[in-house]
């Protein structure tokens, strides 16, 4: 009997160690994988797939990359943001021709931005809640085939927060610049130098949108 109870022991302890095991697993990989995580990995590495589809025309990929983020960020929100204090003084038709201008800006941006990056793959290293509802996911922009250049992996943030029940990027963050508070500071000092006239910043977005697009000018410096 002693035998016996000593092995069933020994059963029960294991079980548990298993159980006990188990449990621990399924909280770290719940740990390393939050639902806003499980977004950005999901959805901002579908954008580069996009850019990296070289097999299509451009103006197909393009079309497609401006789909995936429009339908990936609240560009509304965005550029009302960097319109900054002139949103309050604004028409309602100048705030609208500026959201219209601003998403052709930023698609063109973020474009011309992630291309530089092409080829490389998108790792998630952490994140960090602000406020419920409100993320700082961190990323890594990293090569898929492990070859490395002596430089460090380009480090890049992207804000997300709830909206409407879904996930959504209100900002990103290259090499610890975010990209949405640099551009509310050259809007006011463009506005500032131009007396605050909505519609003409609006026309110089629609004019670097084009350049970009047109590959005659290069996104904001940082």
């Amino acid at each position: 009997m002693p035998r016996i109870f000593s092995i069933l022991r020994a059963r029960s302890l294991a079980a548990a160690w298993i159980v006990m095991l188990a449990t621990t697993l399924s909280a770290v990989s719940a740990a390393a994988a939050t639902p806003a995580e499980t977004f950005v990995q999901q959805n901002v590495q579908r954008g580069l797939t996009i850019l990296n589809n070289h097999g299509i025309p451009d103006a197909q990929r393009r079309s497609e990359f401006r789909d995936f983020l429009t339908s990936l960020t609240d560009i509304r929100r965005i550029a009302e943001f960097t319109l900054g204090a002139a949103r309050r003084t604004a028409t309602t038709d100048q705030v609208e021709a500026f959201v219209d201008a601003f998403r052709d800006y930023a698609v063109s941006v973020y474009e011309a931005r992630l291309i530089q990056y092409s080829g490389q793959s998108l790792k998630v290293t952490g994140s960090t809640e602000r406020a419920p509802g409100d993320y700082v996911v961190d990323t890594v922009l990293v090569d898929p085939n492990g070859k490395t250049s002596g430089q460090e992996p380009i480090r890049v943030d992207f804000r997300v927060v709830t909206s409407g029940g879904k996930f959504v990027v209100i900002d990103a963050s290259i090499a610890g610049v975010w990209l949405a508070i640099e551009e509310r500071d050259q809007f006011t000092a463009f506005l500032q130098q131009n007396n605050g006239n909505v519609p003409a910043l609006t026309t110089h977005l629609e004019d670097l949108a084009t350049q970009l697009r047109n590959g005659g000018a290069r996104p904001p410096s940082h």
